[in-house]
């Protein structure tokens, strides 16, 4: 269930040239009839005062390069998410995890070799995961300026290949503007600022909402009830101006539509007793599977994502498991690009 055979070369190794010059597929559920357009192509599916929802959170650089005290050995630290800004406390995975132990010191230098940051490893977490401090005397502008330096692209592992200077461009929508994700939201990555402006000619009103994504979307489902998996909690926020926006919408009849799983996840977290959006902040761990009754959005844009994973569980909901399976397979019978960096599906 939710498994499909995905050839290795249909996983994009880098965005389309253009990004809304990506591949879209639509799906309708109503005639369950498949098309196949270019991004561009989504303006003919949106008219005047239809809503489109957009996670406008930013991927910082979370991936670091250091070394153990009194060795040269390299250590992988990833940032997960800072637990205390005054203390400069960190959840992080580390690798190779063998040598980390609570008490190590871990070193950062700049390109010219010098040390300009140093972290403590203060707990254990997981088998790779640790607690670090940082210490830094300084103010957060001015530590979280020294993490920008320091931090690479946290480009997904699929991708296979070294991070590369265009990466930095293309692994942020142009519309990023709140700080906290280690993971891009992917659908949105296709919007330039053309095509953003031109929707918005047409009459389409634009949602900002934020939700800060964890490594935690790109695992698989281990549980065969999939009431029993337990999604990582990821801090998300909706406020008045982004929930009026939508709620208009709603109200006018008008298509509604969530770019990207986790502005479904967002805005399915903040539903009100009168099945409209609400103000909303705090942690999220709704995990959506079918048969699950949507209240919000009544369309959606979305990346082709991993088997088994919450994200195309999602989609299943959302689009029909019957007929996001036959998308899925006709995907890859068109040789669509698949995750990250790879073509869009607009589900209708």
């Amino acid at each position: 269930m939710f498994n499909f055979e995905l050839p290795e070369k249909l996983i994009a190794k880098y965005p389309s040239k253009q990004r809304d010059e990506a591949r879209l597929m639509v799906v309708h559920r109503d005639t369950g009839k498949i098309e196949h357009k270019i991004f561009k192509d989504v303006l003919e599916y949106f008219d005047d005062g239809d809503v489109m929802i957009m996670n406008d959170t930013r991927v910082f650089p979370a991936r670091l390069y250091g070394k153990k005290e009194k060795t040269e050995a390299n250590i992988e630290v990833f940032l997960l998410r800072e637990l205390n800004n005054e203390s400069r406390l960190w959840d992080v995975l580390v690798d190779p995890a063998r040598k980390i132990r609570v008490g190590n010191k871990l070193y950062f230098s700049d390109k010219e070799g010098n040390d300009i940051l140093i972290a403590e490893v203060v707990d254990n977490t997981t088998s790779r995961g640790r607690t670090i401090r940082f210490f830094h005397e300084g103010t957060e502008e001015e530590f979280r300026n020294i993490l920008e330096q320091l931090g690479n692209t946290p480009l997904p592992k699929y991708i296979e290949r070294e991070v590369e200077a265009l990466d930095k461009e293309r692994y942020q929508t142009v519309y990023a503007k709140n700080t906290g994700a280690v993971a891009a939201p992917t659908a949105g990555l296709h919007f330039s600022k053309e095509l953003l402006k031109r929707l918005e000619i047409k009459g389409i009103n634009f949602a900002n909402i934020t939700l800060h994504i964890g490594l935690g979307t790109f695992r698989s489902i281990d549980v065969e009830d999939l009431s029993k998996h337990k999604m990582d909690a990821e801090y998300f926020k909706i406020d008045d101006q982004g929930a009026a926006v939508v709620n208009a919408g709603i109200k006018a009849r008008k298509r509604v539509c969530a770019i990207g799983t986790t502005s479904m996840r967002s805005i399915e977290s903040a539903v009100s007793a009168e099945s409209l959006l609400k103000r909303a902040e705090g942690w999220t761990n709704k995990f959506i599977f079918p048969q699950y009754d949507f209240s919000i959005a009544n369309s959606m844009i979305t990346n082709f994502h991993l088997p088994k994973s919450s994200l195309m569980i999602m989609v299943s909901a959302f689009g029909g498991m019957e007929l996001i399976m036959s998308a899925y397979e006709e995907a890859v019978k068109e040789k669509y690009k698949f995750f990250s960096y790879g073509d869009a599906m607009m589900i209708l």
